[in-house]
């Protein structure tokens, strides 16, 4: 076993000239000279090698030091060309591990050198750049070196970002604003890079800015009055108005987002914040384009663009626009609402009534394409004095109503001129807006287009009738309607009202007489011009009372005839005091006693009035039951 290693003569070896010649002192200084060729490493830190050799699993990299180090091939997927003799940075994990072999990372190589470069980056403002690898809850996540980083969706651009997903797999550079070491987080800004850019461009812009000069610009949002447009760093608003020639009624009719359209300044503050665009004005104004021979009374034809509360704006030809004034929709005094008459959109034929080229203004008629029923020749044939007709009720007031005969022709029929008999207070005690009205005319106005209309006047004056029935001193049967302090309204015969004073209300027993009852009251007092009539139930018992009574009597008929025939009138009265609407028979009986008298005629004219009376009172109370029903 000479041949063993255990038994290797080193001596023997040297002397054949293997080292020989070189001493023990000698020989530790070739070593040390040995050493000093290889390099110190330390783990944990970022050192560069070169690449020796690959193999399938490996590559074989030599950093200076006595042995070599292995890394995943897989760590070079993104060198896909690399070859024996590239220099590529590592991370020192293990000097030696349990089988001496040297360990080394690739990987966390790139992630160390990614955080030294992030941190001088965020103190020396340098730029980085990184590829975007997904999008995020608020914004996109860019790989910097193999280090996340979160980009806000508010510094991605300086115009708001509708949609981030564009961005996902795109080369972005941006700039560190923020590190949070002890949650290893990066905040970074594309925004910051875009506004230094557009700070030369908005300095040119404004030093340059004049009024008239054009500009090209991107929409960069919309609202209901106008839109954003971007000028390249300055923002400037062009309102709706000045959009199109033509009414529009939102700017997405016509624009629409990141749209590159041409303006023209219209206007700017003098710090030059505020500017205002246009863009109908880089076009000629259609009314220069104004057919010549459109003239006062020219028909036009458009469409409704607009409908206000004083009127509706025709458009005749896009850009050209015509007021029709509510009070020139129709002839009739009653349109007060536009939107009664026309609606948007509606296809018009229309009378041109003014015209100014020059002030680019223009007012129509439409009521122009019929006659004015005023100026029609049968008009004072039609609605002479005298003449009867049926309108319908368009308004009421205080003082009365309005009828409409006709479009355009109305008359007022006064509170005082609806009833005979009734007193009343407002006519919505009497009719509604919307009846239909039976009227003859009282007065007739042609140049100032006024009627004067009357209801009672169909009937003849019953109060002419009822002097005689109802003089003073005759007893009648009458219903308590209601009462107040200052008394109460009474319902006489014949549908007619009458009033009593507080002490006339005094029953014999001491109590008072109650709302809807129905008692004895005696006259006291008749005014036909008026139409008025007092009663008294205490009256009807009291002496004193009575006796005044007579002595008006007496005084109000001083001949001998005549109060011979009021003798004979309590016996005509207490027949009349026992009739109602419907009792003929008593009717009858009355007129037989007043032709006695002399008052056949007018007897006559209280029987019809009675009967229509009926008639009216049935229809009101009809009328009643539906408004209790509709209430």
């Amino acid at each position: 076993m000479s041949n063993s290693p255990d038994n290797f003569d080193w001596d023997k070896f040297e002397s054949q000239g293997f080292g020989g010649g070189y001493s023990k002192a000698e020989k530790a200084e070739m070593e040390k000279m040995y050493d000093d060729t290889l390099t110190t490493v330390q783990e944990q830190e970022v050192v560069t090698g070169t690449v020796v050799g690959i193999t399938d699993r490996d590559v074989i990299l030599n950093i200076g030091f006595k042995s070599d180090g292995l890394v995943p091939v897989s760590e070079f997927r993104d060198l896909p060309d690399l070859k024996v003799g590239d220099e590529v940075e590592v991370f020192i994990e293990d000097q030696e591990d349990p089988n001496g072999q040297l360990i080394l990372s690739r990987k966390k190589a790139k992630i160390v050198s990614a955080w030294a470069k992030i941190y001088d980056a965020l103190e020396n403002d340098k730029v980085l750049e990184g590829v975007v690898k997904r999008r995020t809850k608020g914004g996109l996540i860019i790989d910097i070196h193999g280090v996340e980083a979160f980009l806000p969706g508010s510094q991605i651009d300086v115009k708001p970002i509708r949609d981030f997903d564009v961005f996902v797999g795109k080369k972005m550079e941006v700039k560190v604003v923020k590190i949070n070491a002890a949650f290893d987080n990066v905040v970074v800004s594309h925004k910051v890079l875009i506004e230094k850019d557009l700070e030369q461009q908005r300095a040119a812009i404004l030093n340059n800015l004049e009024k008239g000069q054009v500009l090209e610009g991107v929409i960069k949002n919309m609202t209901n009055f106008g839109v954003f447009i971007d000028l390249g760093g300055v923002d400037g608003l062009l309102h709706i108005t000045d959009i199109s020639w033509g009414r529009i009624n939102h700017p997405e009719e016509v624009l629409q987002l990141d749209q590159k359209v041409n303006v023209v300044v219209l206007d700017f503050d003098d710090d030059k914040k505020r500017i205002s665009l246009g863009m109908k004005q880089l076009t000629p104004h259609p009314w220069d384009a104004l057919p010549a021979d459109i003239e006062v009374g020219s028909k036009v034809k458009g469409k409704i663009v607009n409908v206000a509360d004083y009127g509706a704006f025709l458009e005749i030809m896009p850009g050209v626009e015509g007021l029709i004034h509510v009070s020139e929709m129709s002839w009739s005094q009653h349109l007060r609402n536009p939107q009664d008459f026309i609606k948007q959109g509606d296809e018009v034929e229309a009378v041109v009534l003014t015209l100014d080229r020059d002030e680019r203004k223009m007012s129509l008629g439409i009521k122009q394409l019929t006659e004015d029923p005023w100026t029609k020749q049968d008009v004072l044939t039609k609605y002479a004095v005298g003449t009867k007709h049926t309108g319908i009720v368009r308004n009421l007031t205080n003082f009365g109503l309005f009828l409409e005969l006709e479009e355009g022709v109305d008359g007022l029929v006064h509170v005082s001129d609806l009833s005979w008999t009734k007193k009343i207070k407002h006519p919505s005690e009497f009719v509604k807006v919307g009846d239909n009205l039976d009227v003859v005319v009282l007065e007739l106005d042609v140049p100032n287009r006024r009627l004067a209309l009357g209801h009672k006047q169909l009937e003849e004056n019953p109060w002419d009738t009822f002097e005689s029935v109802f003089n003073v001193g005759s007893v009648h049967k009458a219903t308590v309607l209601e009462k107040s302090d200052r008394g109460a309204v009474l319902e006489l015969p014949y549908g007619i009202e009458g009033f009593a004073f507080p002490k006339g209300l005094a029953k014999e027993d001491g109590s008072t007489v109650e709302a809807g009852e129905s008692l004895d009251f005696k006259v006291v007092e008749f005014s036909k011009e008026d139409r008025k009539i007092i009663l008294s139930h205490a009256a009807t018992y009291g002496e004193a009372e009575n006796a005044r009574i007579a002595k008006a009597t007496k005084k109000a008929q001083p001949a001998a005839p005549a109060a011979q025939k009021e003798a004979k009138a309590p016996k005509v009265q207490k027949e009349a005091e026992k009739s109602t609407l419907g009792d003929l028979d008593a009717l009858s009986a009355l007129k037989e006693q007043m032709m006695e008298n002399e008052k056949e005629a007018g007897v006559k004219k209280l029987e019809a009035a009675a009967a229509k009376k009926a008639q009216e009172s049935e229809g009101a109370e009809g009328e009643a039951s539906e408004e209790e029903d509709k209430a």
